[in-house]
């Protein structure tokens, strides 16, 4: 199914200018929008997944419609594309939620790299699977899980930011209750054509129970090592310590994170090796036999101006699925 991707400029030749910069092998369908008022209406009439937003238009301009967006919880990537290059205009459309900006006349490159950084491609897929499977969880429901998850993410990815001196970008976690074969489809879809690396490790406490995935493409591997001041040349062994190192940091935070606000101490089994340099269709094909019904909660990190992507991916056994609602419950309670 093609992408719906939004394109919302007051200018009919830099509307065209820009659907022609998209890149061509990316499957989308666009839909035009000439100010802000009628981009509104399109985002609540098609939902698309990806917006293009020109500043300066009649009626309603780009500075309105992102505080719109946030203030009626519209669910959109949002990419400003404006001849106003000032700072404070940068600074002002990331504020109010905007992911990036480019500048006009739009580029065909800049606009590749800009959609490549943020993986919008890859991720505009994974929430078309997230909407397409598993359950319907109540969003109150959902959005406690999301916010639970940002607060634990952020911390783990704090210290891995402070570990590797970077500055680590943080997504807005999915949360789905998927069955086993869709759970094998999710896992797919995160790099299917990549040589992956994986581990796992158990955790239990308080009536839940699950397992963290994580997750880490071999061609991170590289760069994760010169920013671990690691002199050595790169074999499976030492690639594996360098997974190992990674996978206790992000798994061992996030759980902490998650346990503190849930109340409920997690006790954390042995991390064991799913895999290293195969595909994720290997991964899930060797270990999937564990997993039936699951609450799943996938974390996508990535890291600033270095080619390094993991995923982790928290799984809920479905006998915790009732006790977890339980516990937060009382977060709803006025």
């Amino acid at each position: 199914m093609a992408t719906p991707v939004l394109i919302c400029d007051d200018s009919r030749l830099a509307r065209r200018q820009l659907a022609r910069s998209l890149p061509e092998d990316w499957d989308i369908k666009i839909e035009f929008a000439e100010n802000g008022v009628q981009c509104l209406e399109q985002i609540r009439a098609i939902s698309p997944e990806i917006l293009f937003l020109d500043l300066n238009m009649p009626q309603m301009d780009g500075y309105e419609v992102l505080q719109a967006i946030q203030e009626q919880n519209l669910n959109v990537l949002t990419v400003v594309v404006s001849g106003d290059i000032q700072p404070t205009a940068h600074q002002r459309v990331l504020g109010l939620g905007a992911i990036d900006f480019i500048k006009k006349p739009c580029d065909a490159s800049k606009l590749a790299e800009i959609i490549e950084k943020h993986g919008i491609k890859d991720r505009a897929m994974r929430e078309r699977l997230a909407n397409a499977l598993g359950e319907q969880l109540d969003p109150e429901i959902r959005d406690i899980y999301q916010e639970l998850t940002n607060v634990a993410m952020g911390q783990a990815g704090d210290l891995l930011a402070r570990l590797l001196n970077v500055f680590v970008k943080l997504p807005i976690p999915n949360v789905n209750v998927l069955e086993v074969s869709e759970l094998d489809m999710a896992l797919q879809s995160i790099d299917s054509n990549a040589s992956t690396s994986g581990v796992c490790q158990g955790f239990i406490g308080g009536g839940v129970s699950g397992e963290a995935l994580l997750l880490l493409n071999d061609s991170s591997f590289k760069e994760i090592a010169s920013l671990m001041n690691f002199d050595g040349e790169l074999n499976s062994k030492n690639e594996l310590e360098l997974l190992m190192d990674i996978s206790n940091i992000l798994i061992g935070s996030v759980l902490t994170g998650l346990s503190k606000q849930l109340d409920m101490p997690f006790s954390q089994g042995h991390p064991v090796v799913m895999g290293q340099h195969c595909d994720v269709h290997e991964l899930v094909q060797a270990n999937k036999s564990r997993w039936q019904r699951t609450l799943a909660i996938e974390i996508s990190y990535g890291i600033e101006n270095h080619n390094i992507n993991c995923d982790l991916m928290l799984l809920f056994t479905e006998d915790s699925l009732k006790t977890l609602k339980y516990k937060v419950q009382y977060l709803l309670e006025d």
